[in-house]
Parts: structure tokens; sequence; C-alpha cells
């Protein structure tokens, strides 16, 4: 009797760790995540949105509209109140971008492997040339692990993991890549599996994805896909322009939890902070125009808030070097008329006092 509910509560935190919602009415250690997870998770996603869909703009049943039809069965599907991209055949489509892949950006990905053939499930090229071309590396991941190779440049080689089998198993998670020049780092969730300086991830206007799904009974499955570009520095822009947009600190859906993700983007300010300790914030929430906006900017001003809390309870900073304020959809960085807008106007911006 002793030792069950111990078991119950690491069961429940490994769900939350692999992204599957867990409802415990007071369950406070089951969705804090371990801090040494998180210890080599340096990721922060672009600012400027290049490509952004998540398929709401689709109709079930039919092939994205956004995306390119190369090879297989694919259809928009709705699993769990969530629009994906499924798979039930080896199938190959791709992204095309509406300019080259910059120097420095960040791709991520939303998938859920096969229930069972654990291995690589996904395989991605910055080109549309064909897979293993030897010409440009490729980043291939699945149940047991990521691995990036080929091209001539520095390769991690897929390494199959049983622990992260048992996690990804039918499971949802995110791939997430940033790259700067050359140098690419690859991360599955909370974990850095790939570190290397000199790959030869191709820059093209294109990015081509292959689904190794195995009919109905063993899908897989595609959900949101961002791909944007790292700009300079927190502290370069507001030098330059008195104010910063950042799309690091990230939310859950309604709510002004901060994920935990959210980590290198806060640290980054942090750090900022304390390096200039004049320097004083405004730190304002911003959201699209979906949804009412009476609640909108109630949330925003709530995230703020949240974002204003986290740098002094977290990173030390002194509270009165920070304001808090929620703005809605009244000012938006760009109109809402697309995806990639609507993903810009969703955001946290820094203004100098």
């Amino acid at each position: 009797m002793i030792r069950r509910p111990m078991r119950i509560a690491a069961a429940l935190q490994l769900l939350w760790i692999a992204g599957i919602p867990v409802a415990v009415a007071q369950a406070p250690a089951a969705t804090a995540p371990a801090p040494k997870l998180w210890v080599n998770y340096d990721f922060v996603p672009g600012s400027r949105v290049i490509f952004f869909t998540d398929y709401t703009e689709d109709q079930v049943g039919n092939f994205p509209k956004r995306l390119l039809f190369k090879t297989g069965n694919m259809e928009v599907a709705e699993l769990d109140g969530q629009r994906y991209l499924r798979a039930s055949a080896p199938s190959n489509f791709a992204i095309q971008l509406p300019e080259v892949l910059p120097a420095k950006f960040t791709i991520e990905i939303d998938f859920i492997n096969r229930k069972s053939l654990d291995g690589v499930a996904f395989q991605l090229q910055g080109t549309l040339l064909q897979f293993r071309d030897a010409k440009s590396s490729s980043i291939v991941w699945g149940s047991g692990g990521v691995g990036l190779t080929g091209g001539g440049g520095g390769e991690t080689l897929f390494g199959y993991d049983g622990t992260l089998a048992n996690r990804y198993r039918g499971k949802a998670g995110q791939l997430r890549i940033m790259g700067d020049g050359e140098y690419v780092k690859v991360y599955l969730d909370e974990r850095r599996f790939v570190n290397i300086p000199n790959a030869k991830f191709a820059h093209t206007t294109a990015l081509n994805l292959w689904l190794d799904a195995r009919g109905d009974d063993n899908p897989v499955f595609i959900g949101k896909i961002r791909i944007a570009e790292s700009g300079k520095s927190i502290y370069d822009e507001i030098a330059a322009k008195g104010r910063v947009a950042t799309q690091g600190i990230l939310f859950d859906t309604g709510s002004d939890r901060i994920k935990p993700e959210s980590g290198p983007t806060l640290k980054e300010i942090g750090l900022m902070l304390k390096e200039y300790p004049d320097l004083k914030l405004s730190v304002e929430g911003h959201t699209d125009d979906l949804g009412n906006a009476a609640e909108n900017l109630k949330l925003s001003e709530a995230r703020a808030k949240a974002v204003t809390a986290a740098l002094v309870k977290d990173h030390g900073i002194d509270a009165t070097r920070l304001t808090a304020k929620g703005l809605g959809s009244t000012k938006p960085a760009t109109p809402n008329t697309t995806a990639e807008a609507r993903q810009t106007n969703r955001r946290v911006e820094l203004v100098k006092v």
C-alpha cells in the first residue's frame, strides 16, 4: 500500500513528459518537469515565421492544400481535438517555402510514432533531391531516438534506445531543429540528440519529408509544422529598436502556465537583465484575432504577468525593473490574414522602459 502511490505518481510524470494530457485533481508533482531532463535543452524558436500549418483550414479527409503530395496515402485526420496529417502507407510530401531556408533557422514538427515496429519512422531533407543523395544531410527519427547522417559532413547515427521506444510508441512528440550555417542541433521534446558543427543540411526552397507508415493499424501522424528565421540576440534587438518580439515563451493552450521548453528564452532574458542592471522592461502579451477579444486581452495580461513572475522567481530579477501589460489582439505585428501572420502575432514583446 505504501509503494503503489509512488508508482502511480511516477507513471503520471512520464505521461506528462511524453506530452500526453493527464487529468488529476491534486498532483502538482506529476506536472512539474524534472530540471535535470532539460539540462542540454537550448532550443530557442526563430521569431520570423516563414511557414506554418496546423491544418485548421483544411477539410478532414483531404490532403493539406499547403503541402505538396508526392507519393503514398495521406489525409487530414482529427485526433483528440487536434488536426494531423495521417499516413497509412509509406509516403512522401514536400513543404514548399516562399524563400530559401535562411542561414539561421528553426524547424518544429509535431508527430505521432507508429504503435509498433521500432526504429526510423520519419526522414527529413532540406532538398527535393532523392533521399540519401550523398550531397546533403538527412535527419531521421522514430521511437528510439534521432540521427543525422550523410552529405559528407559530421554525423550522429540513429541509436535505438528501449526506454525512448516505450515512451514514444504510438505517442505524440515534437521534433525541433536549430541551424546556424553548418551548425545543426536536433531535439526530441526536452532532450538534445544531435549537436554537429559541420552538418550539410541543404538550404533550398523546399523540405522533403518521408513517413514510413505501415497500414491502417500502424499509421504515423504529422501535426503542426513551424519554420522560422532566427534573428539577432534579444539584447541586440532591444538596443537597436527599443523592443523585441519573442515567440520562445510558450504557454499551455488557453492558460498562463509557462511551458518548460520556454526555459532557454527566459534564461537569455534573465542573463541580459543581470548584465545590464540599468535596463528596465515592459513585458507585453499579444494574441492573434481568433476567439473572443475580451478573453484574449485578459489572457494576454495574465501571460505577461506570468513571465515577469518567472523572471523574478527563477532568475532573481528585481520586480521593480519589470512591468506587465496585456494587449490581446489590439496591436498586431502584421495583418491576421495568413497562418504565418497569426503565428507571428502570438508573441511576447519586451519593450525598453
